[in-house]
């Protein structure tokens, strides 16, 4: 089962695997000329294709160390990196605001309208750009109702701060209800999806129907699961070892072929991650291969 080399995020054409740059900094810091050098592979892979989609957030950061310091780090070392390589114009940068870090590296929500306001302005700032390319709501908070969120992205968007909008741990109702506020200016959504966790297949089927991007985070299973894929999943493993590449490589290539509007985002701090990860989409998967793994 062939798939294409790029993903349409609204307007923009990218590669369809993305960079997920949590990883750069979550776990402690790492070498700078690793990343710039990672950051060069994701570009280098879609050349020939269009953008490499970057994605960050305000909230990514080393929060174990900095608790609610940890707030915007991950984006300011993100858009330093691309300044140094000289990247901006190849890549397509998504952050997201709601989530918020607490001191002793927990997370938080925070959707209020004021907050969102606030977190749009400091995300400029921080990023040195004029408007965002993507901006996602991290995660619904219950202590917001959903339509006021959707307000709130409306009136930002409506601001002239960010060009598109995007979803981020979003259900089916929440995904429609955006879209009717939001219409063309909504252009993606962003859950987990894995072989480990499979069950935002409604939402890939929303997605599909209303014309929008799935962004799908962790897709080889998170930061801690991500090595062990084939371990805990043995046909990916299997049907690795009898086409001689990596369980990852198949997990992404089964993620890709499930649906033209799926775009995986694996985390990645190391150049070689990312050629493997993009080379996924070469990977053609047989009707009984994915079989197979969708009955793993």
């Amino acid at each position: 089962m062939s798939v294409s080399r790029s993903r349409q995020v609204g307007p923009h054409t990218v590669g369809a695997v993305g960079l997920g740059a949590m990883t750069f900094d979550q776990s402690g810091a790492q070498p700078r000329d690793q990343l710039l050098d990672t950051l060069r592979a994701a570009v280098e892979s879609w050349s020939d294709v269009g953008l490499a989609l970057v994605d960050t957030a305000d909230a990514y950061g080393p929060g174990a160390d900095l608790g609610e310091r940890a707030q915007g780090e991950n984006e300011r070392l993100v858009a330093s990196l691309l300044d140094e390589a000289g990247l901006r114009e190849h890549v397509l940068l998504a952050t997201k605001a709601g989530h918020v870090r607490t001191d002793g590296g927990g997370w938080d929500t925070d959707s209020s309208a004021a907050h969102l306001r606030a977190a749009v302005d400091a995300s400029l700032t921080r990023l040195g750009i004029d408007e965002i390319a993507l901006w996602q709501h991290h995660r619904p908070d219950p202590d917001v109702s959903y339509d006021e969120v959707v307000q709130t992205l409306k009136a930002v968007h409506q601001a002239g701060k960010v060009r598109h909008i995007g979803l981020s741990n979003a259900d089916p109702e929440q995904i429609r209800l955006a879209h009717g506020v939001l219409g063309d200016a909504l252009v993606s959504v962003q859950n987990q999806y894995s072989p480990k966790f499979r069950t935002s297949a409604p939402e890939i089927d929303v997605c599909a129907e209303l014309g929008l991007t799935f962004l799908a985070w962790s897709p080889l299973g998170g930061l801690n699961d991500a090595k062990e894929l084939g371990d805990k999943h043995p046909a990916f493993a299997e049907v690795a070892s009898e086409r001689g590449v990596s369980p990852q490589q198949v997990a992404l290539a089964w993620e890709l072929a499930t649906s033209p509007c799926v775009l995986p985002i694996p985390g990645a701090k190391r150049p070689a991650s990312v050629r493997d990860s993009a080379a996924a989409v070469g990977l053609e998967l047989s009707d009984h291969e994915m079989a197979r793994l969708d009955a793993s």
